[in-house]
């Protein structure tokens, strides 16, 4: 009963994937048309990402890495909450973490929280707190856009297959909750590290969003309205 209330959940959160991703290219135009050309920064974030996908084409895949960010994920979040890590296992097919206890955000937590990628921003800010200004930041925005391909590479190609985590909360409603939380990860960082505003994007997510719902709305009364006009022609 759980899972089909997570299924209605997740079927009704789809419009909310499509506005989220609306917003996504408005925010990116937006920071974009108020910055005077690509900074050095950018160009090396965009390296980073590129950098990766190059590898992941032409390299063998750092399969262990993943799966040793992916359970060191789960302990961290269910440090977050209380929870007791232990028994790590990593395995080329696998690995494992133990918890004292779980929820839904620890159980998807590798697929939405870039792991690798939090520890080059927690060694940035360590960083900062010793060196001001941060010295050479387009190697660390590199290292972030690098780390960043990695989470998003590694989780799509995992998410085609058979995971436990995803079923056990159903695999639409994981699915989506996955795809809005790295969208809004990569929303937030563009609010934080570009000249977009918290409120500029704030307007974009209620536009897209309610648009996003009324037409889904007028959709769905349109279909009913045609399914009904059969049935009373029969």
């Amino acid at each position: 009963m759980a899972n089909f209330f997570r299924l209605l959940l997740g079927l009704a959160l789809l419009p909310a994937c499509w506005a989220i991703t609306r917003c996504l290219f408005a925010a990116i135009i937006t920071a974009g048309e108020a910055t005077a050309g690509i900074t050095a920064e950018s160009i090396a974030l965009l390296g980073g990402v590129a950098a990766f996908a190059l590898a992941w084409t032409a390299l063998s895949h750092p399969v262990r890495a993943y799966v040793l960010g992916h359970e060191l994920t789960h302990a961290l979040w269910g440090l977050a909450f209380g929870s007791r890590p232990s028994d790590l296992k990593i395995k080329a097919t696998g690995g494992s973490v133990r918890l004292t206890k779980t929820n839904m955000l620890i159980t998807l937590a590798p697929y939405f929280f870039p792991f690798y990628t939090f520890i080059v921003i927690v060694c940035a800010l360590v960083t900062y707190a010793f060196l001001r200004p941060l010295p050479f930041l387009p190697l660390w925005m590199f290292l972030i856009g690098f780390t960043w391909a990695f989470h998003i590479l590694f989780t799509i190609q995992t998410l085609t297959h058979r995971q436990p985590d995803i079923t056990l909360y159903g695999r639409v409603f994981s699915w989506v909750f996955i795809y809005i939380v790295n969208i809004a990860i990569v929303l937030l960082w563009l609010a934080t590290t570009t000249s977009l505003t918290f409120s500029q994007l704030a307007n974009f997510l209620l536009t897209s969003t309610s648009s996003a719902y009324i037409s889904s709305a007028e959709v769905i009364f349109n279909t009913f309205k045609w399914v009904y006009n059969k049935c009373i022609q029969i």
